[in-house]
């Protein structure tokens, strides 16, 4: 599977400002591969921010489409007006690994349930217009095991199928090669097989798998 997520080094966010009817509403959007890389996003704009009126808060800490890892939270707001409108932007984006904080300082104006509803989703997409992207490819361990004279012919070939060579044990009679292939593409070893005239041979992959930037 490959999916987009923030392009966004570790502790670090974007941020952009939505101001309706006087009120502020201050978007945080950081990479959340795991719930903590978004608890520590929500500690910062409460430390940042102490005197604002809310909090409010979405995130998919995986894929999109993630059932599990996911949240979202009104914090004080009328129920179902910011953490779920918030999650269902970042939901439609099609960003996996996203996590977000809106921080509203109240203006004096009530916005009712669907004024505030459309600004925390409003402050979201707003967010998400320049947020910078990359893409992930999920991936799985593929074992090759190859003579030493083969070991460059098969990095080669891995490289020119964009895999990456993950790790390399030496031993007496060769080397094994662990690659990060992706998962959405079936493993076809025949035109390495051929090049190396059927000097490879695939191990069986360890229990642990990767998601790798690709």
């Amino acid at each position: 599977m490959r999916y987009p997520v923030p392009d966004i080094p570790p502790g670090e966010w974007r941020e952009s400002e939505l101001e309706v009817e006087k009120s502020r509403f201050i978007a945080w959007l950081c990479h959340a591969p795991d719930t903590a890389a978004f608890e520590t996003l929500l500690a910062a704009a409460r430390r940042t921010h102490p005197n604002a009126s809310h909090h409010c808060s979405a995130f998919i800490a995986g894929p999109p489409g993630e059932q599990a890892a996911i949240g979202f939270a009104d914090d004080g707001e009328p129920g179902g007006t910011a953490g779920r409108p918030m999650f269902q932007v970042l939901e439609g984006s099609g960003l996996g690994q996203v996590g977000c904080v809106v921080i509203r300082y109240f203006g004096g104006t009530k916005l009712g349930t669907g004024g505030l509803a459309r600004a925390y989703a409003q402050a979201v997409g707003q967010g998400l217009e320049t947020l910078p992207r990359r893409e992930v490819v999920e991936r799985t361990a593929l074992r090759l095991r190859v003579d030493f004279a083969g070991e460059a012919e098969a990095r080669a070939w891995l490289d020119g199928q964009a895999v990456p060579v993950e790790a390399a044990e030496y031993g007496a009679d060769g080397v094994v090669l662990t690659a990060g292939w992706p998962r959405d593409i079936p493993v076809d070893l025949g035109p390495l097989e051929a090049r190396l005239r059927g000097r490879v041979e695939r191990l069986r992959p360890p229990t642990t798998q990767s998601n790798t930037a690709g």
